[in-house]
């Protein structure tokens, strides 16, 4: 990868950029207006977004006032948990669509494996809701489908009633916090790993200023954002970096002018204490 622009292939023949820009926490209004239009002005291609974020609507009037072809930004959009269910899912759908003023979408997951409303029966909710998935899919209404925080037995689970199984499975991947059976699962199903909070994001410690990541900036050059996305990247994960800041949503683009060598990727990848700090998929409460 040696742009914003190249690109990983899923397992359908879809191209999706590289590194894409996420919007989680983006305050909605001016402040996600701003963020994505930076974002889109720094040369992304791919925005990463999800209903429950509540800025699908400034996202997609962003996209609207960018001045860049709708077919030159690949677009993701995350089914929330409480929309679960045949019926629900092509309703919330078409609110996506709605507020992202768009037709179709590139890319949509399901947000969470086992939500807590569906908990009593979450493998019939997510057959149910992927049922919706593979129409819309089929529809043409999107160009790829997959999931987000989804494990081994998650997977086992959908894959007894699915007709085309995910192409993408989302989950919180950063040097210290690898995943490695959900990688490789997802792997042996042909599916591309997209790497949100690729800097940490919430935590007790803060990765940005690990003592062995700032070793790795002065060795190259670089800041600390720019180790992690490369990480990522070496890894052959897709990265989701974010931020509000034009001047920082710029800077996260400077990735492809180094790399890491073998020392620095075994480093990164084994630090500690950077273990995701959020419940297992089975045990959230939202």
């Amino acid at each position: 990868m040696k742009t914003l622009t190249d690109c990983f292939t899923l397992s359908n023949g879809v191209k999706i950029p590289c590194v894409g820009f996420g919007t989680w926490q983006t305050p909605d209004g001016e402040t996600a207006v701003n963020a994505v239009r930076a974002a889109i002005a720094a040369g992304y291609r791919h925005i990463d977004g999800a209903s429950v974020y509540g800025n699908e609507q400034s996202t997609g009037a962003a996209l609207a006032e960018c001045g860049v072809p709708r077919g030159d930004v690949f677009i993701t959009g995350k089914l929330a948990n409480g929309n679960r269910g045949y019926e629900q899912t092509k309703a919330a759908f078409a609110k996506t669509l709605k507020d992202l003023r768009t037709d179709y979408l590139d890319l949509y997951l399901i947000h969470w494996p086992n939500p807590i409303s569906v908990r009593d029966r979450w493998e019939q909710s997510n057959a149910d809701t992927w049922r919706a998935f593979e129409e819309l899919y089929g529809a043409g209404k999107i160009r790829a489908i997959g999931v987000s925080n989804f494990h081994a037995r998650h997977l086992d689970a959908l894959e007894k009633t699915a007709k085309i199984l995910p192409m993408v499975n989302q989950i919180r991947l950063c040097p210290g916090d690898t995943k490695d059976a959900v990688v490789e699962t997802s792997r042996r199903r042909g599916m591309l790993l997209e790497a949100y909070s690729p800097f940490g994001g919430a935590g007790p410690t803060n990765l940005l200023k690990d003592p062995v990541i700032n070793e790795i900036t002065t060795k190259h050059g670089v800041k600390a954002a720019h180790v992690c996305v490369r990480w990522c990247l070496q890894m052959d994960f897709l990265p989701l970096p974010k931020s509000a800041t034009p001047e920082r949503i710029a800077d996260n683009t400077k990735v492809f002018d180094f790399e890491l060598d073998a020392s620095d990727m075994e480093r990164l990848t084994h630090l500690e204490g950077y273990s995701d700090p959020f419940p297992a998929p089975d045990n959230i409460t939202w």
